[in-house]
């Protein structure tokens, strides 16, 4: 369940109603019709308003609150095509929610609602009654939506996601045909002392130079008789001073040619020698390293069988929903929306059947 936002009555979403009233504004309506039918499907209308709802929530959720009239128009051009899909199927799972018997008891309710109060920090019936409000919406309405999205969520596991299997085969064959995934890069772990030379940093002082350079040796030396380099990280003049000089884990081949060249010769624990950088000389400690690594199969078996359930997730729903589609009897209103609905679906994976008039 998505936190409260902002309340529909704001200045940016007056301005929304109105940038979708002009680029939806159709054939005008006689003053006794009270409401403009988009689309039935099995009967079942979807409306102007219902659209208009949609359209302000989503660019609600996107923050588009800085847009010109004319880009606020474009945005509602260019999200309305699959807001009308996503109606339509939304009609149809629930139609077939309904036929299967699902419903919302109220425990199922009372237990959504409390855990929405919990997670919104909300306290008292007040703070919540002076939410409902602020989203514009009724209890009677946020159950209906509670409802909606748990029907539809069964009737995509009980008819869709519960028949998917992803077999040893699939997943071998996934593990073979994506052998990156499962190497992982050689990294290693630094501290690091800098000690920068002084400077206006657009000319080199070769006495301030080597003054850094014997400052950054003298540390070397503290820390080779014994004194603990994290310590000595005080003394630092970089960033990772306050991170006791800690920084990585840094892949390999993400390191200047004179580091990984130090580096490949050193075990962890070992001190780097004095390195000159574009600040100033710095010395390493090697702190952990790790080698190039391929995950064995069996390590990898879940992941994948992740990865390969949502694929097929994917796929299952869209010829679902495409079945769906044809069989149903979706009566268009409004011409110029079906034309999107239809180009939109074109787009994707189109109707099987004749099921659209």
């Amino acid at each position: 369940m998505k936190r409260f936002l902002t309340p529909l009555s704001s200045p940016f979403c007056l301005t929304v109603v109105v940038a979708i009233a002009a680029t939806f504004a159709v054939a005008p309506l006689r003053a006794e019709i009270l409401e403009r039918v988009i689309v039935k499907v099995n009967g079942e209308i979807f409306t102007k308003t219902d659209l208009e709802a949609r359209q302000v929530a989503l660019l609600r959720s996107q923050q588009q609150q800085q847009l010109s009239d004319a880009d606020l128009k474009k945005r509602v051009e260019a999200i309305t095509p699959q807001l009308l899909v996503d109606a339509v199927d939304e009609m149809l799972l629930l139609q077939r929610g309904r036929e299967l018997g699902y419903r919302m008891a109220d425990d199922q309710f009372n237990e959504i609602l409390t855990k929405l109060k919990a997670d919104n920090h909300i306290e008292s019936e007040e703070q919540f009654q002076a939410a409902l409000k602020q989203e514009g919406m009724t209890l009677p309405e946020l159950r209906k939506t509670i409802e909606r999205n748990m029907i539809i969520q069964r009737v995509e596991q009980s008819e869709v996601f519960s028949h998917i299997n992803v077999s040893n085969d699939e997943a071998k064959k996934y593990y073979d045909d994506h052998p990156s995934e499962f190497t992982s890069t050689p990294t290693v772990t630094l501290r690091e002392i800098l000690v920068k030379v002084a400077g206006d940093g657009k000319t080199v002082n070769v006495g301030l130079d080597e003054e850094a350079r014997q400052k950054a040796e003298a540390i070397r030396d503290r820390a080779l008789k014994g004194e603990s380099f994290e310590k000595l990280t005080e003394l630092s003049d970089a960033p990772s001073k306050a991170n006791g000089g800690l920084i990585g884990p840094i892949n390999r081949s993400d390191l200047e040619a004179n580091f990984a060249k130090t580096l490949s010769t050193m075990k962890v624990g070992d001190l780097s020698p004095v390195l000159r950088t574009r600040d100033g000389y710095a010395i390493v400690k090697l702190e952990s390293s790790t080698d190039t690594r391929v995950l064995p199969f069996e390590e990898a078996r879940q992941q994948i069988a992740n990865k390969v359930y949502a694929t097929k997730q994917q796929a299952e729903f869209d010829n679902y929903i495409k079945k769906m589609r044809a069989s149903a009897i979706i009566d268009w209103k409004v011409p110029e929306l079906k034309k999107l609905y239809d180009e939109q679906i074109a787009r994707g994976q189109a109707p099987t059947g004749g099921g659209s008039h």
